[in-house]
């Protein structure tokens, strides 16, 4: 998305599928979601953690700050990654080094906006209007 999205370019191969991985890492999700471990879960195939993070924002209405601030990191579309929240990032840490899924803390919920540190803050109203309101103003309401 950001590559079409941002540069005009619609180049280049697709991110890599290990299928191998994307059963582990989906197995892991799974059980977090099973357990109550996460509470929210979304994938970054399409549009990357900045994507994702958008729509558990809106969805949840709880802002979201990210410390993640490179485009590699937040645009991102590789396969078998996902943004995973819950109450206890270190038993979620722990599931992850358990089931050999790489993993770490990226940010933090709460607040009432999108925030990637040393980028920008969007309060989730504007976020909220951007996305939905668009339609009915482009059809004159």
């Amino acid at each position: 998305m950001y590559l079409r999205e941002v540069q005009g370019r619609e180049d280049g191969a697709p991110p890599p599928v290990d299928l191998a991985v994307e059963k582990r890492n989906g197995d892991l999700v799974r059980r977090l979601i099973q357990s109550g471990a996460a509470v929210t879960v979304h994938d970054l195939s399409d549009g990357g953690l900045i994507a994702a993070a958008a729509d558990v924002a809106l969805a949840s209405k709880v802002g979201i700050t990210l410390a993640a601030g490179d485009h590699a990191q937040l645009f991102g579309e590789d396969q078998a990654r996902y943004l995973v929240a819950g109450p206890d990032a270190d038993a979620i840490l722990a599931a992850a080094k358990a089931a050999g899924v790489p993993a770490q803390v990226i940010g933090q919920a709460g607040g009432e906006a999108l925030a990637v540190d040393g980028l920008f803050t969007l309060p989730l109203a504007e976020l909220r209007q951007a996305h939905e309101g668009w339609m009915p103003a482009y059809m004159g309401g």
